[in-house]
């Protein structure tokens, strides 16, 4: 019998792809695993509200979110790692002056600038013209005729300056992430954009020291789980840290060779049943 382990799995790049869609062996690696004893936690650069319905239905024990913001063990908010109002306000004002747009994660809410949406928008459509007849061979995840994001990203309104963990800028200019860089990086942690449709000047900013990786290990303290029992898989640049600080750090096939180069190994791709084959190698199926 194997002992029991936890698995964090980020969302995007490894649970599901860029367009949503998700790998039948995905779903019956999670809910086996658990069934078999193991803990399976979501780690993801979304928001609590941006984890749509039908990826919560697979099941799993709890969520890191917002890029380690916030970590949910079952539906209890036990962590939460939010910006101080003063900084918020700095960040927004830089972005403003910029004239990115940008979106603010809060546990439960969105506060998108008002371009954002349209970007959205354009991405899923060109998603959906790319993809062609992909998603009668694997499941979606989002509803593409009414995609959350779309309904979310619509309620433009007043930008709170409290309970925010994390905002998205997006950006067509390419020197973006580096005048984020310059302007943000002594007191926030800016990463370059981790899905796609951000664009390839954009990108993702927390305070110093404020990322999944952290996250992780306040987690495991919490539930008094060692580190070295723990596999973190994921694709990204927002993954690294949670890469590092797991006993096993699993870059996806499709991930890119500087987080492949932070991972212990590597699985296959996302839709190539990466995460059934990493469970599969360790265990825990």
């Amino acid at each position: 019998m194997v002992s029991p382990r936890i698995a964090f799995l980020d969302v995007d790049g490894t649970l599901i792809d860029s367009g949503e869609v998700i790998a039948p062996s995905t779903i019956e690696a999670v809910r086996t695993a658990r069934e078999n004893g193991h803990l399976v936690y979501l780690c993801t650069g979304r928001a609590s509200v941006e984890i749509y319905p039908a990826i919560r239905d697979i099941g799993f024990d709890g969520a890191i979110s917002a890029g380690g913001g916030f970590a949910e063990v079952g539906d209890e908010l036990v962590i939460s790692r939010t910006m101080p109002k003063h900084a918020v306000a700095r960040m927004v004002g830089f972005y403003e002056e910029s004239g990115y747009d940008f979106y603010l994660q809060a546990f439960d809410e969105l506060y998108p600038s008002p371009g954002v949406r349209g970007r959205f928008a354009t991405y899923l459509d060109d998603d959906r013209e790319r993809r062609g007849q992909t998603r009668t061979v694997s499941e979606s995840v989002a509803d593409h005729d009414e995609h959350p994001a779309l309904r979310a990203f619509a309620d433009v309104r007043p930008l709170s300056f409290t309970g925010i963990a994390k905002s998205v800028f997006l950006a067509g200019d390419l020197m973006a992430f580096d005048r984020v860089s310059e302007a943000l990086g002594g007191d926030f942690h800016v990463i370059t954009g981790t899905i796609p449709h951000m664009g390839r000047g954009s990108g993702e900013v927390t305070l110093g020291g404020v990322n999944k990786g952290s996250t992780v290990l306040q987690l495991l303290d919490r539930l008094g789980i060692d580190a070295a029992s723990a596999i973190g898989v994921g694709d990204s640049t927002n993954d690294v840290e949670m890469l590092q600080v797991c006993g096993v750090g699993i870059a996806m096939g499709n991930a890119t060779d500087e987080v492949k180069a932070h991972a212990d190994e590597v699985t296959t791709s996302v839709l190539h049943d990466g995460v059934w084959n990493a469970f599969r190698r360790h265990g825990l199926i």
